[in-house]
């Protein structure tokens, strides 16, 4: 038979002893964990008070069934232009060509009328003056006449003044000759439309030559003392028909022109 031991008052269990370290390492994780959770729900908060306020700002809330129907934003993305959208935008854009066209034309319109209205308001140009059929062939002192002169016949008459004085056509003709000439020194001899010739002597320079049409007044020569003179003058002589010599003073008034 065993002998049974008397047992002694029995000592409460022990708990497993825990090393300070570990405990110490998974306190502070929790608490780290508490922390990130935290800032986490405050940063959700914080967004979705500033989304709130925004909403309110930008578009005033509707009570609708006694609940708050929040309105969409002018963020909201633009619909895509349908069909429709494009041709009315070309329509509007055919219509503001139209209406610059019509501006344009308008302004061209006025233009034109103002422009009229000038030309009709400005004076008509003044018609230039006749040119006489005659003119005097040279400004001077008359000192000789047609006829007997020193025992020989004077065809023409003489016209003094300062050489260089200008020779003038007497009547619109074409020049038959222009040059040298025995007794006159220089001569120019313009046959006229009638078939008369006149003759211009002593010059002291031409200005024309053979075959050259000159109108009336037009400056032919200028005055000289040439060939056999006794003084600065024009000889001028009117041979009609081209050939006979008749006496110039006459022939020139009957064309308004005098000499005397």
């Amino acid at each position: 038979m065993t002998r049974t031991e008397p047992e002694g008052p029995r000592r409460p269990p022990v708990a497993a002893a825990v090393p300070r370290g570990r405990a110490a390492t998974g306190g502070r994780q929790r608490w780290q964990q508490v922390v990130v959770a935290t800032l986490a729900i405050a940063v959700l908060v914080a967004v979705s008070q500033s989304a709130a306020r925004s909403a309110t700002a930008s578009e005033p809330v509707e009570l609708v069934a006694a609940s708050i129907e929040p309105r969409p934003t002018p963020n909201v993305l633009r619909q895509q232009p349908t069909s429709v959208d494009a041709r009315n935008e070309v329509e509007a854009l055919l219509a503001a060509d139209e209406t610059r066209q019509e501006r344009e034309r308008a302004a061209e319109e006025a233009e034109a009328a103002e422009q009229a209205r000038a030309d009709a308001e400005e004076p008509e140009p003044e018609p230039e003056p006749e040119r006489p059929a005659y003119a005097k062939p040279a400004e001077g002192r008359f000192t000789s006449g047609f006829g007997a002169r020193w025992g020989s016949t004077h065809n023409g008459i003489d016209i003094a003044n300062s050489i260089g004085t200008p020779i003038l056509a007497v009547t619109e003709g074409t020049v038959v000759e222009a040059g040298p000439a025995s007794g006159f020194g220089l001569w120019v001899q313009l046959r006229h439309d009638d078939g008369t010739v006149t003759v211009y002597g002593h010059m002291d320079r031409i200005l024309v030559g053979e075959g050259q049409r000159v109108s009336t007044g037009e400056q032919i020569a200028t005055m000289g003392n040439r060939g056999q003179s006794t003084g600065p003058h024009l000889h001028f002589e009117v041979w009609q028909g081209g050939q006979t010599p008749i006496d110039p003073v006459p022939w020139l008034a009957e064309r308004g022109i005098s000499v005397g």
